[in-house]
């Protein structure tokens, strides 16, 4: 009688070597990292983000689960296609919000004009008077998108995010197209 001796899967060891769950990994590590900066600058900093940097938010709420899941089908060795489609896509979505980034900063800059309607607020007239300082309490004015808020090393927010998406997107692409 011969003994069937049965090949063992990957360790988890094994697993966690995976490019594509390192590339996974390190790409919603980092979009967490930056979309909380962000969140914290808001919430502890008081930091009043204009409409434009909401949108810059988009990318990251969309991407962090998807890169999440990414990790959890490298972690459970699903197809190698479906992983490398998914950090593709991860790093199509940090192009975007690349964009987003650079168009923010260059309408930060002058160099083109943004939205019209970014931090312009419009109070009806609702002929009832007042116009008083308790009638404009619960209102809040957005900035506008065109001034910075705060500039670390010459850079805004818009461009730090700017310079964070292109590192993230070739982090992603780089595991999308690397050899596992």
């Amino acid at each position: 009688m011969t003994a069937s001796v049965r090949e063992a899967g990957p360790t988890l060891a094994e697993r966690l070597n995976d490019t594509y769950a390192i590339s996974a990994f390190a790409v919603a590590l980092g979009m967490g990292a930056t979309v909380g900066t962000a969140i914290g600058f808001e919430k502890i900093g008081g930091y009043i983000p204009c409409m434009l940097c909401l949108q810059q938010r988009i990318p990251y709420y969309v991407g962090i689960p998807l890169m999440t899941l990414t990790l959890v089908l490298a972690l459970l060795r699903f197809p190698a296609l479906l992983t490398r489609g998914l950090l593709a896509a991860g790093g199509v979505l940090m192009l975007y919000s690349l964009y987003l980034g650079a168009f923010h900063a260059g309408v930060e800059w002058g160099w083109w004009t943004g939205p019209h309607d970014c931090g312009v607020v419009v109070a009806p007239d609702t002929g009832v008077g007042g116009n008083g300082i308790l009638d404009a309490i619960n209102t809040v004015i957005p900035p506008s998108c065109n001034t910075a808020a705060l500039r670390v090393l010459g850079l805004s927010f818009a461009g730090w995010n700017a310079v964070a998406s292109l590192l993230l997107a070739a982090v992603a692409f780089r595991g999308a197209f690397a050899r596992s």
